[in-house]
């Protein structure tokens, strides 16, 4: 008896290490950090694509993807709602 209790107790203690990472890596991938770091990294490799090919106003013009890169990060919760509520109704 003493075995399974001591098995039962690590399945549980690698179930909530696991269920931990899972909640972190979910709180990363949700994180405005990383949306604003990843806009940033998306600016820089559009600045310097458009330096290379002589485009005539790179630092602004760079401005539009990352911008709509962030709004549609902002849009993007509202339509996994909406899209969640629906598909849970549609599978109940």
């Amino acid at each position: 008896m003493n075995f399974d209790l001591n098995y039962l107790q690590k399945e549980i203690d690698e179930i909530k290490a696991r269920n931990k990472r899972v909640e972190i890596d979910k709180a990363w991938e949700t994180s405005w950090v990383r949306k604003i770091l990843i806009a940033i990294m998306t600016y820089i490799v559009i600045v310097i694509f458009m330096l290379v090919v002589h485009f005539e106003t790179p630092y602004v013009s760079a401005i539009i993807p990352s911008a709509a890169y962030l709004i549609s990060m902002s849009t993007l919760h509202f339509f996994k709602d909406w899209w969640i509520s629906k598909h849970n109704k549609s599978h109940s």
